[in-house]
């Protein structure tokens, strides 16, 4: 006797049996994308901001955080980002009026302002160190990925 092998089952192709990559949808990919600019935002304050040497001495760099206020409203700006992401993970949602989109690409903005200040004035008091460390330009790519994750969630909340 012979047996009969069961003919293989076609494999359904509807989007709803699809795995999603990320849980959430969608939505997880601005979200994420803010925290994580957030997050380097904020810590790119703790880098070095300017280099350089004097004619004798030791090569000095100045972070972010000691470049006065602005250096620190850069931080606060970071964190407040990373507030917003938490603060709707925890389900405490801004009123419909005020999206968070437009929150996140206003304090994009805004550190971005600040950070081109600092780009392009620098402060007489840290006049030996008068190059631009790496710390300020990853600064001015986070504020603009700020922005560029603000523009995203805006996209995802249409």
């Amino acid at each position: 006797m012979a047996t009969e092998e069961p003919s293989p089952q076609p494999v359904s192709r509807r989007p709803a049996d699809r795995i999603q990559a990320m849980p959430g949808g969608m939505t997880a990919v601005g979200e994420r994308a803010t925290w994580i600019a957030g997050l380097v935002l904020s810590i790119s304050a703790f880098t070095d901001w300017y280099a350089g040497s004097g004619a004798v001495g030791p090569t000095i760099g100045v972070i972010g955080w000691h470049t006065g206020t602005l250096g620190k409203l850069v931080f606060f700006i970071g964190l407040a980002v990373i507030a917003l992401v938490a603060l709707r993970e925890a389900g405490i949602e801004l009123p419909p009026t005020v999206p968070e989109s437009l929150i996140v690409i206003a304090l994009g903005s805004l550190s971005t302002i600040f950070v081109l200040i600092r780009l392009i004035s620098i402060p007489d008091e840290f006049l030996p160190a008068s190059g631009r460390g790496i710390g300020i330009w990853i600064s001015l790519l986070a504020s603009l990925a700020v922005i560029g994750a603000g523009l995203l969630t805006a996209s995802e909340e249409l």
